[in-house]
């Protein structure tokens, strides 16, 4: 039986009603935009930020990386369980806010330490927000809707990564790192307190407060082979997918000598194609899990398993050929992109209602800690350790090696493909 939390009232829940699903899913999508452009900006500005404090390739690797994840391990699954039992739209609200102020006051940096530390907002915004966005479309959105609304909310990433690569490039290269920095908190804050504003806190689909204390819950989705096996993929896809972004707009300047606008706008086919790949996985999802429900796992597994060869054959093209790399990074971001809205979805189906936004959170720290965390210094730190081998080739081959772990995913996959039916069938919803 379902009961209304404690945390919302009768008159929460009725005014829950009046929120249009579509417009929620909207700007909680535009919020996780701003957040991933902020996340990604980086990567535009890495040669003005080198060039200015005198940064290595691993120190680079340390600001995009380092304060994010030091901050995402220790907020993530709390978070996640204030999601769980809390007014959702007032966390989202508060940590996009606060992460997207946090992240403007990069453009202040006097040095390193300082500008690694601004890079914590984007971590408080996606720990507070990420899980619960999920959670409450959950909420909003039908099961067999959900693969679908969950795509449409990851294009917001892919959305924002654009954003960042070409409005970003642009800005940066006319206006300075620093005022773009400042430009892209000042945003999110401002989006923040729209959503707040305007969205209600959705009915609960259960009723949290039965799951225990934190160590305990998370405990038990680690113990379903399923949310094992998707919280190790969506690791090992998104340090090969963090390794890649975070590198490759350096890569292209570098490499093939574009400047950074032109590397901006080759580098934003990859939005557009995660854009294009996260909404097609999402839409043939939901219509191949009518027939067989494997599909569920299966579309992020065929489509990592198109990735990888894609990714070594970009990594092979030799310098000038933009024609050729414009086509190979978009077709990768692509597939690489197939594997979140499935994902998140299938974790919805097995694990119960009032651990959603905990399971998310995990699969979130999993992929934030070791991708977006532990990648762009590891990737940085292997390009200094090759350059008196390889010399220019370093990062080639360092971003290359790193493609590797695709296929520790494609093994994770296909043993939650596996046991996903019984799964699903023994989970309540």
């Amino acid at each position: 039986m379902t009961t209304t939390p404690p945390s919302i009232t009768p008159a929460k829940q009725a005014a829950a009603s009046t929120n249009n699903p579509r417009y929620v899913l909207w700007i909680l999508a535009s919020m996780s935009a701003l957040s991933f452009m902020d996340r990604q900006i980086l990567a535009v500005i890495i040669e003005p930020v080198k060039a200015e404090f005198a940064l290595s390739d691993l120190e680079i690797g340390i600001v995009t990386g380092l304060g994010f994840a030091l901050t995402f391990s220790m907020l993530g699954i709390p978070l996640g369980r204030v999601a769980d039992r809390k007014d959702r739209r007032h966390l989202i609200a508060m940590c996009r806010g606060l992460g997207g102020a946090v992240a403007a006051l990069g453009a202040a940096a006097g040095g390193f330490w300082q500008l690694a530390m601004t890079r914590a907002g984007g971590a408080l915004s996606e720990a507070g927000s990420a899980p619960a966005s999920m959670s409450m479309i959950a909420d909003l959105f039908a099961p067999q809707q959900r693969s679908r609304a969950i795509s449409a909310f990851g294009v917001g990433a892919s959305a924002g990564s654009l954003l960042a690569l070409v409005a970003g490039g642009w800005l940066a290269q006319h206006w300075g790192w620093r005022w773009t920095l400042a430009a892209v908190g000042g945003a999110s804050l401002l989006v923040a307190l729209l959503f707040r504003l305007t969205v209600h806190e959705p009915a609960r689909a259960a009723a949290p407060g039965t799951a225990g204390d934190a160590r305990g819950a998370t405990g038990q989705i680690w113990r379903n082979p399923v949310a094992r096996a998707l919280i190790v993929a969506a690791a090992c896809v998104l340090m090969s997918a963090y390794s890649f972004g975070a590198w490759n707009f350096t890569y292209l300047v570098r490499y093939h000598h574009l400047s950074l606008a032109q590397a901006g706008l080759v580098s934003g086919t990859a939005a557009i194609g995660s854009v294009f790949g996260g909404l097609a996985s999402g839409m043939l999802t939901d219509y191949l899990v009518r027939r067989d429900l494997r599909w569920q796992i299966g579309v992020p597994l065929a489509g990592i398993a198109c990735a990888l060869p894609v990714s070594l054959v970009y990594f092979m093209v030799p310098p000038g050929q933009v024609g050729i790399v414009t086509v190979l990074v978009a077709l990768f971001a692509f597939f690489i992109a197939s594997w979140a809205a499935p994902t998140y979805a299938a974790l919805s189906f097995v694990v119960a209602g009032e651990r959603r936004a905990t399971a998310n959170a995990m699969v979130l720290l999993a992929s934030s800690v070791l991708g977006s965390g532990a990648s762009p210094i590891l990737i940085g730190g292997l390009s200094d350790l090759l350059t008196p081998v390889a010399g220019a080739d370093a990062l080639r081959y360092a971003m290359a090696m790193s493609m590797g772990l695709l296929l520790v995913a494609l093994g994770a996959f296909a043993v939650a493909c596996r046991a996903y039916p019984a799964a699903h069938g023994d989970a309540a919803h």
